[in-house]
């Protein structure tokens, strides 16, 4: 019974107090701020994640994210202001009471080079949300007959969950600093970010049963991170700082990566990129630390990670979080390459 009534208060807490969120978060620009839309060394985007929370744990948590931006009147060589376009959908389910959040979300981005290696860019995320649920699954504990749990006996409680949506507003800024087009420096290559972005700026109303509402908390992230390729060396260092604040709720991110190029690609013509392998872990502050495996070829980038419960949470189920990524980027390392379709 104490298994069963765990597993529904987990699904209630996850569903009803924070958003969802991923320990690969640089591998979801656009859910951590809308002015990350189309910011990157290339044209077009397309990331996928997938993530298994609480593996051992007898039930299902599954959340999955699909991404894709581009951007427009960017220049083939050059600085020029130009604008990025996305769409993010994401589905996340969790626990015997299928307690769920499905978003579709359009993104633009206005993204301006200040000079070669400084760039500006704010973002605004709008689109829908849907809750669902459905309380059929669960057992409860007057339906323990004085020796087991029988799901048979009627739990006099009635499936009054209802499927609503809710709009969302969203918005951030950017700071980047790094050359726009990598070219012959590459070797020496700098790049760091730093944004603030605000999520369910409306904060939208939420109706999860008739005549029972609440206010969905706006939530602030504040992030940066660190990438540095060393001169004449195949290593470089990736770090990262994400804080996310929501209501009473907050969460601290942090990790670290060692990167080291496989092979070099040619610079001029294109026809071949560089490959990396980056392996580190990250930290969720009081929660869980996750080794960090990413290998990077030619346009495509692949991510895998494992949430190692630290939390007290931990002492009762040993039990973590198996998450993915796969990110493909039509990608302008060539000098003289042109835009793609």
């Amino acid at each position: 019974m104490k298994k069963v009534l765990s597993i529904f208060a987990l699904a209630a807490t996850t569903s009803f107090a924070q958003d969802i969120h991923f320990t690969q978060s640089q591998q979801t620009p656009m859910l951590l701020n809308p002015a990350a839309t189309g910011l990157f060394n290339g044209w077009e985007r397309v990331t996928v994640n997938h993530k298994n929370q609480w593996v051992n744990s007898g039930t299902k948590f599954f959340t999955t994210s699909l991404a894709a931006d581009m951007n427009f009147f960017k220049p083939k060589r050059g600085t020029k202001a130009h604008m990025g376009f996305g769409i993010q959908l994401y589905n996340d389910i969790g626990g015997d009471s299928k307690m769920g959040t499905k978003q579709a979300l359009l993104n633009v981005s206005g993204i301006v080079p200040l000079s070669e290696m400084h760039t500006l860019s704010a973002g605004l995320q709008v689109g829908f949300g849907q809750r669902t649920g459905d309380l059929t699954g669960l057992i409860f504990p007057n339906q323990f007959d004085g020796d087991v749990l029988d799901p048979t006996l009627n739990s006099n409680e009635s499936n009054s969950l209802v499927s609503f949506l809710y709009p969302e507003v969203s918005a951030g800024f950017l700071y980047k600093y790094g050359n726009q087009k990598v070219g012959f420096s590459r070797d020496d290559q700098v790049d760091f970010k730093i944004g603030i972005a605000y999520f369910h700026a409306n904060s939208p109303e939420l109706t999860y049963r008739i005549g029972f509402t609440e206010d969905l908390y706006s939530k602030l992230v504040i992030h940066t991170s660190f990438l540095k390729d060393f001169s004449g060396s195949s290593f470089g260092f990736e770090a990262f700082f994400n804080e996310f604040i929501q209501g009473p709720h907050n969460e601290t991110l942090m990790g670290a990566l060692l990167r080291y190029r496989l092979s070099s690609g040619t610079k001029t013509t294109g026809l071949s990129r560089d490959a990396y392998l980056m392996v580190g872990a990250a930290y969720r502050y009081g929660d869980s630390v996750s080794p960090l495996l990413y290998l990077q070829m030619s346009s495509f980038k692949f991510g895998i990670s494992y949430d190692v419960t630290i939390s007290n949470f931990g002492q009762y189920s040993r039990m973590g979080g198996l998450e993915f990524s796969l990110e493909y980027a039509n990608l302008d390392f060539a000098l003289f390459k042109r835009r793609g379709i």
